[in-house]
């Protein structure tokens, strides 16, 4: 008997051990996720999170000092030559955008700087890329950077113009903001051709 039992085996029983659980219908369930799973992300996320403001804020307080140094002592001052003519520190106010791009659409610049930084903030719900933590990071930086300049320098707020200092032979002149924004777009070109997205997974096209 004990033979027979074995060979056709006992029939699935709900909440046995083994048993796939059952809907009222007898469909069988989904099972539930691994225990901890979900809770495992939370903290990788949240250090990623922690990486891009960290990374903000560094650029943001190293192009906020810089410009500070700058008005208190390069402007209305002779450029001061770095590398004989290829390089030479020059305060200038630009309106415009990076690197001195269209100086009549102060307006408009201030309110894309801000669409950044909201479509950043978004993005970094989602968060689970070292790579992208540190990009976002550096243009989320750059972009406060040169909106604080907008917004609370002169000639009024909002229209303010951008300190811009770094000023290569054959180039045009600008800042360590502009220079945030720019890095950062690069590492992000550079992720999205490797197929890394900002949750962490690859894709293929």
């Amino acid at each position: 008997m004990a033979e027979a039992e074995r060979i056709i085996g006992t029939p699935d029983i709900p909440g046995a051990a083994g048993a796939e659980p059952e809907g009222p219908s007898g469909e069988r369930l989904p099972e539930d996720p691994p225990a901890g799973a979900a809770d495992a992300e939370q903290p990788r996320g949240r250090r990623r999170l922690m990486v891009l403001f960290a990374v903000a804020i560094f650029a943001y307080l190293l192009d906020l000092v810089s410009k500070t140094i700058v008005v208190a002592k390069l402007e209305h001052h002779a450029p001061v030559k770095v590398v004989g003519d290829l390089l030479k520190f020059e305060a200038i106010r630009n309106p415009g955008a990076a690197f001195g791009v269209g100086e009549a659409f102060t307006v408009i610049f201030t309110c894309i700087a801000a669409v950044v930084i909201f479509v950043i903030a978004r993005l970094a719900r989602k968060l689970y890329s070292l790579p992208w933590a540190i990009a976002l990071g550096l243009l989320l930086g750059g972009a406060l950077g040169n909106l604080t300049d907008r917004i609370f320098r002169s000639p009024s707020a909002f229209q303010g113009a951008v300190v811009d200092f770094i000023a290569p032979a054959h180039f045009a002149v600008f800042n360590l903001a502009d220079s945030s924004i720019v890095c950062g777009g690069i590492l992000i070109v550079l992720l999205s051709f490797k197929g890394l997205d900002p949750d962490g997974t690859l894709h293929k096209d």
